[in-house]
């Protein structure tokens, strides 16, 4: 007898995460060894409360409609960690697994992801539960890896909104070409705690070197004087000036409390929900100083608009996430137990991939970073090699998405949930 997959995801999600689920869903049904096809209803949280939302059931077109859904509504995600010292969790989950006859587990998410997804299915082992564990890599941090690229070349979610901020940046020159009278500078915060990935991507907006664009990664701290001095110098070039910052870019002179900064149950700094943005106080501090020209300074800070924004998403990125979930649930049929299905550069001149295996214990305990040498000496702009690499992630054409009646045709799931044969169940870090 075959046995039931669930499939959960974890984590900020992505403009291409459901195309990521529609890959499993749909290779899972050709697959003689997989059964039923479960969602856990947002995440880990929805396995552990035995809410398992029934995937083989839905609608064939309804599934087809998660290659244009972004972001997670479909099955949900979450932000709870199963941490080492929660015992009562995981032998919870194992007893979901064995009372609705789970024989593989695919989390889709980041390191954190790959981790839980790694610990679970090696104790289910332990305890004698024949589980294949496997990673679906998702985020649009572009952060899952190694820094060698040799686990896996880039993450699905990433080209989309690499895509979103090229778009975005070419628009906002636009306005801000228009309105430099008034306002010459214009500063936009991009999504990126600890990593540049995100902002680096407004200089594909930009190849050629036109605009006057200034990008700061969190990698490569500053001190106010130093932006300023920066912005002063390219308003007496130009008259305007365009800044992109890392969200999580410090900037010396300007620290963030920490009373003001939410974070999530991983301890990751939620900095778009805290109770200040780097954006606005360095747009702040350039309005209290004196700039080279007359006029102000303005702040945009699109927020999560760059993890949900199907229209901007990359035809290539969608691509590659419905292969990455194929991949992934090919490994699971296949008995892989241990590994993240991965995207693997072939040829970096005439961009071509293929999809592979990364192993989970290596995902999880590996660190990327941005490349030094993709940062240019003065620190206020990225390299063509990053240019040459990012390129090919957003595509060229736009992606077409259903329109009924005026309005964007999104995939919606029936209520179709597995019977529930377990005591009801709340999380352990929920429990006050």
């Amino acid at each position: 007898m075959p046995k039931n997959m669930i499939v959960a995801q974890s984590g900020g999600p992505s403009p291409v995460i459901n195309n990521t689920l529609r890959g499993i869903v749909e290779t899972a049904r050709e697959m003689d060894e997989i059964g039923t096809v479960y969602g856990g209803w947002h995440g880990i949280e929805g396995v552990l409360k035995e809410e398992l939302l029934n995937l083989s059931e839905q609608c064939p077109d309804e599934i087809s409609l998660l290659r244009t859904t972004p972001a997670a509504g479909s099955i949900g995600t979450c932000r709870y960690k199963l941490k080492d010292g929660q015992t009562e969790d995981f032998d919870r989950v194992l007893d979901v697994f064995r009372a609705h006859d789970v024989g593989y587990f695919i989390y889709i998410g980041g390191n954190d992801s790959m981790d839980t997804a790694n610990k679970v299915a090696n104790l289910a082992r332990e305890r004698g539960l024949d589980v294949v564990g496997i990673g679906g890599p998702k985020t649009i941090d572009n952060d899952v890896g190694d820094s060698e690229y040799k686990l896996i070349d880039h993450t699905p979610g990433y080209g989309s909104t690499a895509r979103y901020w090229s778009n975005y940046v070419q628009m906002a020159n636009e306005e801000n070409a228009g309105s430099s009278p008034a306002d010459p500078v214009l500063v936009l915060q991009a999504m990126g705690r600890k990593i540049g990935y995100i902002p680096a991507a407004a200089r594909l907006a930009d190849p050629n070197r036109e605009m006057p664009l200034q990008i700061y990664l969190a990698e490569r701290p500053v001190n106010i004087e130093q932006i300023r001095e920066n912005v002063n110098a390219m308003l007496k070039e130009r008259g305007r000036c365009i800044v992109v910052v890392s969200e999580g870019l410090q900037i010396e002179g300007l620290e963030i409390p920490e009373e003001f900064i939410v974070r999530d149950s991983f301890g990751h700094a939620m900095l778009s929900s805290s109770k200040i943005t780097v954006g606005q106080m360095l747009t702040n501090a350039l309005n209290d100083g004196k700039l080279a020209v007359k006029g102000a300074t303005r702040c945009n800070v699109p927020g999560t608009d760059q993890r949900n924004n199907i229209i901007h998403a990359s035809n290539v990125d969608l691509s590659e996430a419905y292969y990455v979930g194929q991949k992934a649930a090919l490994l699971a049929a296949a008995g892989e137990h241990g590994y993240m299905a991965s995207i693997l550069r072939t040829d970096r001149d005439n961009y071509t991939v293929e999809y592979g295996k990364a192993p989970l214990s290596e995902v999880a305990n590996s660190e990327r970073h941005f490349p030094a040498d993709w940062i240019t000496e003065d620190g206020m702009d990225v390299t063509d090699e990053f240019v040459k690499y990012a390129r090919p992630l957003i595509g060229d054409n736009w992606v077409s998405v259903p329109i009924i009646n005026g309005r964007l045709r999104m995939a919606r799931m029936k209520p179709i949930f597995a019977d529930q044969k377990l005591t009801k169940y709340v999380p352990q870090a929920d429990r006050e």
